[in-house]
C-alpha cells in the first residue's frame, strides 16, 4: 500500500487514513493513485465489515493539489479517462467508496475543500470535528465539481442549497454543515466516534447490513416499483440464512450473536 492512504483493519473494521498530512491531504497523482489502490484492496477484503476514512494532520483533505497539474491537458487528460466501471478516476475515488459492499464512516475535521469534500460525501456516513469546514470550492477555480457529486450532494440537500454551495463556493462550518443535511452530527474525536459506529454496526449480521446498504443506495432515486421490488428480492435472500436465524436465535436467548 501507498504512504499517501494507510489502512489497518481489527475485528472486520478497517481504519482507513488519508496520509499526506504535510499537504493537508492534498490530492495530487500519487494520491489518485492510492485511494484507488486502497479501494481495491477493501474490496478483496473478504471479512471487511465497516470503513472508517479520516485524514492525517491538520485536515481531512484540502481538495485538488492544483500545482501538481499544473501542466495543461497532458497532466489532466489521464484523470478523465473512464474505465470498465464507468467512472474516470477522478469520480472513482470519491464514489468507490459507495460503491464498497459495506458502511462506510468519514471523520472529518479541518478542510473539506473541493475533492476532499466530495471524497467525504462518498462515505455512507459523515462525523465532524467542530473545526470540520466544508466547501464545494471548485467554481473558485473556475471548473464545476465533477467527482460524483451529481450522485451524492443530491440525496442530502434540496436542489436549491446545492446550487448555492456550487455557485458560491463558500466555506460552511461543522454546525451549519449538520442543519443542511451533510452529516449525521459533530463529535469533539471525530475519528473515536466513528470507530465506536462501526463497532456498534458489527454487532449486526453482516449480510444484513450489506443489504441495507445495497437497498438504500440503488432505491433513494429509483422509482417506487424498482424500490419495492428491490426490497423483496433482498429479503427473500436474507430470510431463512444462517446469519438471519442466528439474529432471531441471539436475541431470543439473549446473547451475542455469533456471526457466519
Amino acid at each position: 500500500m501507498s504512504d499517501r492512504v494507510t489502512i489497518a483493519i481489527d475485528n472486520g473494521i478497517a481504519d482507513v487514513r488519508l496520509a499526506r498530512p504535510e499537504k493537508h491531504n492534498a490530492i495530487d497523482a500519487g494520491m489518485f493513485t492510492a485511494i484507488e489502490d486502497a479501494l481495491a484492496a477493501l474490496n478483496a477484503e473478504r471479512n471487511l465489515r465497516v470503513v472508517v476514512l479520516s485524514g492525517e494532520g491538520p485536515a481531512f483533505c484540502s481538495g485538488l493539489d492544483i500545482a501538481s497539474f499544473a501542466g495543461g491537458p497532458e497532466a489532466t487528460n489521464p484523470l478523465l479517462q473512464r474505465g470498465d466501471d464507468g467512472l474516470n478516476r477522478v469520480q472513482r475515488v470519491a464514489l468507490g467508496w459507495q460503491r464498497l459492499p459495506v458502511p462506510v464512516i468519514a471523520a472529518v475535521h479541518g478542510a473539506a475543500f473541493g475533492g476532499g469534500m466530495q471524497i467525504a460525501l462518498g462515505a455512507d456516513i459523515r462525523l465532524f470535528a467542530a473545526d470540520a469546514k466544508l466547501s464545494v470550492m471548485e467554481v473558485r477555480w473556475g471548473i464545476v465539481p465533477d467527482m460524483g457529486i451529481t450522485q451524492t450532494l443530491r440525496a442530502l440537500v434540496s436542489l436549491d442549497v446545492a446550487k448555492e454551495l456550487c455557485f458560491t463556493g463558500r466555506i460552511v462550518e461543522a454546525g451549519e454543515a449538520v442543519r443542511l443535511g451533510l452529516g449525521a452530527g459533530i463529535a469533539e474525536e471525530p475519528r473515536d466516534a466513528a470507530m465506536d459506529m462501526a463497532g456498534e454496526i458489527t454487532k449486526r449480521s453482516p449480510d444484513a447490513i450489506r443489504a441495507i446498504k445495497q437497498l438504500l443506495n440503488r432505491s433513494w432515486h429509483a422509482d417506487e416499483q424498482s424500490g419495492l421490488e428491490l426490497e423483496e428480492q433482498l429479503q427473500r435472500q436474507l430470510l431463512f440464512s444462517p446469519n438471519q436465524v442466528e439474529a432471531v436465535r441471539a436475541q431470543f436467548e439473549k446473547r451475542e450473536p455469533r456471526w457466519t
